[in-house]
Formats: structure tokens, C-alpha cells, sequence
């Protein structure tokens, strides 16, 4: 069962047009990830699924829904979640203040306190924090939290944009992990973006490569130990 279906996506900013005609079929369950050069669409395609900018033509359908111009808001009280690259948590608010703000779509007071906990059970790291300021935190511990945020309002399909940018091999580890897990535990979809081809080759089914604005390959992930394979898809190495 296809949980995400875009069908001749084009978007872009003003009179530029960046997306180009995007089809995709993201399965229940699925880890996809997507790989190319800066300015391709990468995150663009993020930011059109996830509502903050509105499409020139083709559409986007959520669990069999036509999102159509569905706000942001909107797409995550169905169950989208998105991190963005950069994150964009609050600073000035602390950990667990960030948190709250993702329960906000769980209308029941106990169910979103049982959430709160469990992710904390999922990401122990956030515990001694609650009380700290999101703006000192470390680009590591910022970026579990943003992920955390996603996840205490139970999202079907998350989507990551470069969640291991500027963070310490330690912590991409402990995101790996956690992921797999609520894979297994939640049947997780996961949309992911990122350059690191170690860490996108340890989560994703299978990798698409996006060139121009078109979706112009499919990799599986023991592709991208093949340099070859990798210069003639993304140029990298």
C-alpha cells in the first residue's frame, strides 16, 4: 500500500521553476532516500510535500488524500512530519517547552503525555536536557531534537532534509539506530535527504537520484560503495 504518491510535481520559486515534473510512489513502511547535487530540488521537493511552497502543477496524495493546498499544519495533523535542514527548533524555548510544541496535534491529554515519555524512552540523550534552552544545545542534540519533536506527534511519514549536517558521528549513529527501531515498532516511512552516502546507504530500501528538477535514477543502497556508480549518478568521489 502506497502511503505517498506524487504524480508530475513542478514547483519552484516566483517564475523559476525548480521541479520539473516529480513521480513518486513512497510504500507504508519504506525507507527512501534521495541523493544529488545542491540545487537539483533536494529540498525543494521536501518543502512542496510538506506544504510551505505551493505547486505550478501535478499532485500530492497522503494516505489516498489529495492534499492539494493543504497548510502545513494541516499535513501534520495527518500524519507528515518534516525536519528541516537547519532544524528550526525554538531557541529560546527549552527541550521539553520543544517537545510540547510537537504534541499539539494529539488532542488527548494522557495519550500525548504517554508520547512525551516514550520518546524520551527513544531518545534517553534529551532527558537530563528538558530544562535547557533549545539555543545552546549542541548541533548534534539540536538535531535529535527536532527529530524527536517530529516523532511525539506519531507521524506516518517523516521527512528528513540533511539531518547529519554539522553533527558528530557518534550521535548519526545513535539516529541510525534509533530510526530502525521505530521502524520496527511503528512501521515508520521515511523520506530522507542527505549528502553523507555512509549514513544514507544504512537506512534507505533504495536511493533516487534527482537531477534538475527530474527524478533521473534508482539506486539500491550497495550501489553507493562503487565509486563509478556514485560519479555517473551524483558526482561524488
Amino acid at each position: 500500500m502506497s502511503l505517498l504518491d506524487v504524480k508530475g510535481l513542478k514547483a519552484g520559486y516566483g517564475r523559476v521553476t525548480i521541479l520539473q515534473g516529480i513521480d513518486l510512489t513512497i510504500p507504508e513502511g519504506a525507507f527512501i532516500g534521495i541523493l544529488g547535487h545542491n540545487g537539483m530540488g533536494k529540498s525543494t521537493l521536501m518543502k512542496t510535500i510538506a506544504g510551505q511552497i505551493r505547486p505550478s502543477a501535478g499532485t500530492i496524495a497522503f494516505a489516498g488524500t489529495d492534499l492539494g493546498n493543504a497548510a502545513p499544519h494541516r499535513r501534520a495533523a495527518i500524519g507528515l512530519g518534516y525536519v528541516p535542514q537547519g532544524r528550526e527548533i525554538f531557541p529560546n524555548l527549552s527541550v521539553e517547552e520543544n517537545l510540547r510544541m510537537g504534541l499539539m496535534r494529539l488532542s488527548e491529554k494522557q495519550a500525548a503525555q504517554d508520547s512525551f515519555e516514550a520518546v524520551l524512552e527513544e531518545f534517553p540523550r534529551l532527558k537530563p536536557l528538558l530544562s535547557r534552552r533549545g539555543g545552546i544545545l549542541s548541533g548534534g542534540e539540536q538535531q535529535i531534537l527536532a527529530i524527536a519533536r517530529s516523532l511525539v506527534g506519531h507521524p506516518r511519514l517523516l521527512m528528513l532534509d540533511e539531518p547529519t549536517e554539522g553533527i558528530q558521528p557518534s550521535i548519526v549513529e545513535e539516529i541510525i539506530a534509533v530510526l530502525h527501531e521505530l521502524r520496527r515498532k511503528r512501521r515508520l516511512t521515511l523520506l530522507l535527504v542527505e549528502q553523507k552516502l555512509d549514513f544514507i546507504a544504512a537506512l534507505a530500501d533504495e536511493v533516487l537520484v534527482l537531477q534538475r528538477g527530474v527524478i533521473t535514477g534508482r539506486l539500491a543502497p550497495q550501489q553507493l560503495d562503487d565509486p563509478s556508480v556514485v560519479r555517473e549518478f551524483v558526482g561524488f568521489g
